[in-house]
């Protein structure tokens, strides 16, 4: 044995070449090694060179030691040779081009534009100089108490709900609220969704091992005599504009659905008011929460339409009655928002921003809206719905072709727009003509003119 001939300290190089000797079977089970000092004297080093070998040898597992009698070579077990490697090949398709859009009509993109960066950027400051210790130390798991505060004070003023801080709970997107939700309603429960719907609510759901019905929509939202043949026990909706299609649910359905979540314990409705803030015509429409006197809706909403997609914060407002299952759950949530995005949040509704960022948006997305109808006055084959509330609508072609072949034709044109077929679960409930999902959001108010045209021009 030698040593010396490496850049590595004696006693890696020491321990490596008796590892080395144990593996190729040199030394065998059970033998035992020569002590440190017969080692050091052989080698000329220092014992505690040796010693400093043997322990990490005896750490990794290949030596131990028996007191007052040295050290021995330990077990050594054998990774079979013999049998066959699977081998896994990931597939990466080099020559299918991604297509590049010139004109996209996305209904997940918000304006960035609009986005106060000035405002942030002060606020941000602000939170570093004076929360900083509050920022580094951990929070409620149902998130800080004066931001679930301001958002009281929001829901009661804009959506007509009085609830208190603690039955909110703040969670980083709808996915880790929902999944904590089941948690607290059971995962033995049956639930419902709307059909056509999001089809990430669709996954999600299903990733969770619920039983899961899809219940059809018509012209009033979620049909309530479908709920009811499902047997679901759990719906979840989006009354105030329903996903893709635009459906304002009226009061007479929404009364309907609350006698469902009267008439049993087990009932529950998940309200998702995902864009609620943007109507455009006349008064907002009020939550279904509010009309709730028997603690059966559950409300949820998010920033991810007001501020900004990357933005993760949600929130979700629990009935008192759920409170207690809720805490039975809570010593193993964390909040999952950081704090210092919690202080900027609770600043910029507390300082009167948000206010005053959602009226600049409204006024934004309203002017693009304007420019839209203009865009449609002379041509009659286009019929648009659900644009008076939310950030898209539905555009229903008057036409012999068919809706995937006017996607395909789009594609070829540069065009980047979906069709309602593709958010139907269930294909028995699609509806039959051709119709386009229009996000608008997205597009730059003096590009909007160009686009339609683009897209107008395609379908005639």
């Amino acid at each position: 044995m030698k040593i010396g001939k490496s850049k590595s300290p004696l006693y890696v190089e020491l321990y490596e070449q008796i590892k080395k000797m144990i593996q190729e079977g040199k030394y065998l089970e059970n033998e035992k090694l020569p002590s440190k000092r017969k080692l050091g004297a052989s080698l000329k080093i220092s014992p505690l060179t040796v010693d400093a070998a043997y322990q990490q040898l005896i750490a990794e597992g290949y030596v131990y030691s028996i007191e007052k009698s040295g050290y021995y070579v330990s077990k050594q077990v054998e990774v079979l040779e013999n049998i066959k490697k699977e081998k896994y090949k990931v597939s990466y398709d080099t020559n299918k081009k991604a297509i590049n859009y010139q004109y996209e009509f996305k209904t997940n993109v918000v304006d960035t534009s609009l986005f106060p960066n000035a405002t942030w950027a002060k606020l941000s400051r602000e939170v570093l100089s004076e929360n900083h210790h509050e920022m580094l130390n951990i929070t409620n798991p149902k998130g800080m108490e004066p931001l679930r505060k301001e958002i009281a004070k929001y829901l009661e003023l804009y959506r007509g709900m009085k609830v208190n801080e603690e039955q909110i709970i703040i969670g980083s997107g709808t996915t880790s609220l929902i999944s904590m939700l089941i948690e607290i309603l059971g995962r033995n429960k049956h639930y419902a969704i709307e059909d056509p719907g999001y089809s990430k609510i669709y996954h999600l759901y299903k990733g969770n091992d619920v039983e899961l019905s899809l219940v059809s929509v018509d012209d009033g939202g979620l049909r309530v005599d479908a709920l009811i043949q499902s047997k679901a026990k759990i719906v979840h909706i989006t009354p105030s504009h329903q996903f893709p299609t635009g459906v304002v649910m009226p009061i007479q359905r929404r009364s309907e659905l609350l006698n469902w979540a009267i008439s049993s314990n087990n009932h529950y409705i998940i309200e998702d008011d995902y864009d609620s803030e943007f109507r455009f015509q006349g008064k907002p429409i009020p939550a279904l929460q509010g009309l709730d006197e028997h603690q059966k809706v559950i409300y949820m909403n998010t920033f991810t339409k007001t501020l900004a997609p990357s933005f993760r914060m949600s929130y979700m407002v629990l009935p008192e009655k759920l409170l207690n299952d809720y805490q039975e759950i809570s010593s193993h949530h964390g909040c999952t928002v950081p704090n210092f995005e919690q202080y900027i949040m609770y600043k910029f509704m507390h300082g009167g921003y948000f206010e005053r960022h959602i009226n600049r948006m409204k006024n934004h997305y309203r002017q693009k809206i304007d420019i839209i109808l203009k865009t449609l006055q002379n041509e009659p084959h286009l019929q648009i719905k659900g644009h008076e509330t939310g950030l898209h609508f539905l555009m229903t072609i008057d036409t012999d072709k068919s809706e995937k072949e006017i996607i395909e034709e789009a594609k070829k044109h540069e065009i980047n727009v979906s069709g309602l077929s593709m958010y139907y679960m269930n294909q028995k409930n699609k509806n039959t003509k051709p119709t386009l999902v229009i996000g608008y959001s997205g597009i730059k108010t003096q590009d909007i003119n160009l686009y339609m045209s683009k897209l107008i021009t395609l379908l005639k």
